[in-house]
């Protein structure tokens, strides 16, 4: 499923790959590799500091971009299943 995503995310962003976008989702895909390997590396210790930068860097651009463009936000979020949906 990721793959797949990621192939079509990729064709329609193969030229603007500096968009917030495709720095999000590329950063979604290091978070879930880095997370599935420390379930069975626990004690790996470098990896879980990249794993906080990695979620740091994450969340500055998204909440640059739910400033910036709330409907961009609202569908980045929506197509990566990051976060849960609330009910307002």
């Amino acid at each position: 499923m990721i793959k797949n995503s990621f192939i079509s995310f990729q064709q329609k962003k193969e030229e603007n790959r500096g968009s917030i976008e495709f720095q999000v989702f590329s950063f979604t895909n290091k978070i879930r590799r880095l997370t599935s390997h420390l379930e069975l590396h626990r004690k790996d210790y470098l990896s879980q500091r990249g794993l906080r930068k990695i979620l740091g860097k994450r969340q500055r651009l998204l909440a640059y971009l739910s400033k910036k463009n709330g409907v961009r936000y609202k569908e980045l979020i929506n197509k990566l299943d990051i976060r849960e949906s609330k009910n307002r």
